[in-house]
């Protein structure tokens, strides 16, 4: 068997594949021995496969002038979940979000095979739920672009996601001389709570929108008041869920106000803008004859929460979606599992999407 030909790959195959790497802890920041397991997997099976700089696990099918990377990461939330096999669902951490879609990918590719003038490229990357997205951030500086990029996150089998919310996260600190709790003056922790309130309002009126993906959303992540006799303090972490009208430099400049006449002390991290696709590519009219070739009524979404498509989306500027298997309502829950019968329905759609492209359909 060479590396050009397709290798078959039954369901336990494809189940065997799931189930080992759901089995493998990997909370970002250590997923070198998951990004071990995908590649020898994918060396068994065709893909010329490495780890790169960043710790990301690259697999290579076919040599073709056009490239459709498919995007998926290896790193979970922290949270160990038992692995088992209930009543034909697989629950783990990462089962869902997103080794479910990751390892459908890996199958699918595998299965179709090297096509004439396509090179599938398969990238579980790091620390995509970190906020740092170091993977993805990787893969602009060492790749050029591809011709399309395909997330590999959790929508579902009959759903397809076309954008995500932006993303800011806040960190705030207030401090003050220790004073009696008798005096009526509030100190930091007060204050504090004052400020959260102040900032929510803010939100609510800067996006009076109808829809969700609209709105800036914030969500209290962290608060903690210590002192040590002589000063006490306050501190929180805000994330802000941000929409296409909200990018982050503009919401940091609207908030500032707001922390300064607080006397906070400030810094943000883990600035991402929103970002939206076209339905009207190729591979989303892909995605959605595999969807529809299941026998399945296609669906088209925006998220909410942020993924790497908010790191390559705008840098790329190529046709881009999201895909995969599970239910995004279990993620980063104790009760995350993945129904086995839909995972392998979603490695069908895939193959069938990689094929209507590999075909030259338009």
């Amino acid at each position: 068997m060479t590396a050009r030909e397709a290798l078959p790959i039954g369901d336990e195959e494809a189940f065997r594949l799931l189930e080992e790497l759901v089995r493998i802890p990997s909370p970002s920041g250590a997923e070198r021995e998951a990004a071990a397991f995908l590649v020898d997997w994918m060396q068994r099976y065709g893909f010329a496969a490495w780890i790169d700089e960043a710790g990301n696990a690259i697999g290579i099918l076919g040599e073709g002038p056009r490239t459709l990377m498919l995007l998926g990461h290896l790193d979970t939330v922290p949270g160990e979940i038992p692995v088992q096999v209930v009543d034909g669902r697989l629950y783990g951490r990462g089962a869902v979000d997103a080794k479910g879609p990751l390892a459908a990918a890996l199958v699918a590719v595998a299965r179709v095979g090297p096509r004439p003038g396509w090179r599938w490229a398969v990238v579980g990357a790091v620390e995509e739920e970190a906020a740092t997205s170091r993977g993805a951030r990787h893969l602009l500086g060492t790749w050029p672009p591809p011709e399309m990029v395909l997330i590999l996150e959790p929508s579902g089998v009959d759903a397809i996601t076309l954008g995500y919310k932006g993303r800011m996260i806040l960190h705030v600190r207030l401090e003050a001389p220790h004073r009696h709790s008798a005096v009526p003056e509030p100190g930091p922790a007060e204050r504090l709570v004052a400020l959260w309130l102040a900032l929510q309002e803010q939100a609510r009126a800067a996006s009076p929108r109808p829809t969700l993906f609209e709105q800036i959303t914030p969500s209290l992540r962290r608060v903690i008041a210590d002192g040590d006799g002589l000063r006490e303090w306050a501190e929180m972490t805000i994330g802000f869920r941000l929409p296409e009208a909200w990018p982050p430099e503009r919401w940091r400049e609207a908030i500032r106000p707001t922390l300064e006449a607080a006397g906070a002390t400030w810094r943000t991290e883990g600035e991402e803008p929103a970002w939206r696709a076209s339905a009207d590519t190729p591979l989303v009219k892909a995605l959605l004859e595999g969807i529809r070739g299941e026998g399945l009524r296609p669906r088209l979404l925006l998220k909410s929460g942020t993924s790497d498509m908010n790191v390559v989306g705008p840098a790329w500027r190529c046709p881009i979606a999201a895909y995969g298997p599970g239910d995004a309502r279990l993620d980063h829950t104790p009760e995350e599992h993945i129904v086995l019968a839909e995972y392998l329905q979603g490695v069908r759609v895939l193959t069938r999407a990689l094929k209507w492209i590999a075909e030259g359909n338009r």
